[in-house]
């Protein structure tokens, strides 16, 4: 049996892995700094919070900022006044670089790990951050150190973190459009995806690496307790949109990009918007947060 990956590995992969993927990253996930994007972001602080805020949070740092899908839709919706952006990654850093700058916005970007912060304390009003908590390896570190940047009455604030039921039931979508994906492709006149010398040795072989947590509702609501917050409430979003977006990811990860219609590329993403919408107004009111594929938390430093 392999010895577990150290953190300084884990912290490497991440880093290659999300150098490599930097590019592509927006059209493989679905990303969007238009009115959906800027819906579907809104949502989730909504949600987190149970309400929007009611005034603008002045300064806020997001930890892992990837590509920018929370800082520069949250800026644009003016939930935001000001915003520092920190990742592992300098790929990620300068393709949201890229997106701020054609969308007019104006972000700081500081490339740095999570577990050391380089910003004095309370320099903020929120911290906040999206799909990242599952990477990083020292996570009570971490979330001391959101503590100690948060000003006293700060919000802190994590979206899109993957419950362990919902990590594993994402298994069934994934398996079942391997099975599936070849019919797939005849049935769209799809090519099968060749493989890539390049992207097996640039970082992209790292995937497997970079994900160490997947939580339940009471690892995090500990985690935020031992830290210092007050207030904390954890709640779960996503189950039908992402056994779907599991599905189509697979199944169009199998196809060379170019060979897949705009057509399906529309279908499979308006399809799991609708999805999301039978999520948020039936099934996440009335099912406990553990059942869902994402959870949210929120809480205050006192």
């Amino acid at each position: 049996m392999p010895a577990p990956a150290t953190d300084d590995r884990i912290k490497e992969a991440n880093e290659l892995y999300h150098d490599a993927a930097a590019r592509e990253y927006d059209s493989k996930w679905g990303i969007d700094f238009g009115e959906t994007g800027q819906a579907q972001v809104g949502s989730k602080l909504e949600k987190a919070l149970g309400g929007w805020p009611a005034k603008p949070f002045e300064h806020g740092l997001e930890i892992g900022a990837g590509t920018g899908y929370f800082t520069l839709n949250l800026l644009q919706t003016g939930a935001l006044e000001k915003a520092t952006a920190t990742d592992l990654s300098p790929g990620m850093l300068r393709t949201l670089e890229s997106n701020a700058e054609q969308l007019g916005l104006e972000v700081e970007t500081v490339q740095s790990e999570a577990e050391q912060l380089p910003f004095d304390d309370a320099a903020f009003d929120l911290v906040f951050g999206h799909a990242v908590l599952h990477h990083i390896p020292d996570l009570d570190r971490a979330i001391a150190e959101f503590f100690r940047v948060l000003q006293p009455g700060g919000v802190l604030m994590f979206c899109g973190e993957p419950s362990r039921y919902g990590d594993r039931l994402a298994w069934l979508p994934k398996h079942a459009a391997l099975a599936a994906a070849p019919l797939w492709r005849r049935a769209l006149g799809a090519s099968a995806r060749e493989p890539n010398p390049e992207q097996e040795s640039d970082g992209h072989e790292l995937e497997g690496e970079v994900d160490v947590h997947a939580f339940s509702p009471g690892d995090l609501r500990d985690q935020a307790s031992r830290a210092g917050f007050a207030a904390i409430h954890v709640s779960g979003e996503e189950m039908l949109a992402n056994l779907h977006g599991w599905m189509m990811r697979t199944l169009e990860g199998s196809a060379e990009p170019d060979s897949v219609s705009w057509r399906w590329r529309n279908f499979a993403f308006r399809s799991y918007l609708a999805l999301q919408k039978v999520d948020t107004r039936l099934l996440e009111p009335r099912l406990p947060p553990s059942l869902f594929y994402n959870l949210l938390v929120s809480a205050r430093k006192p």
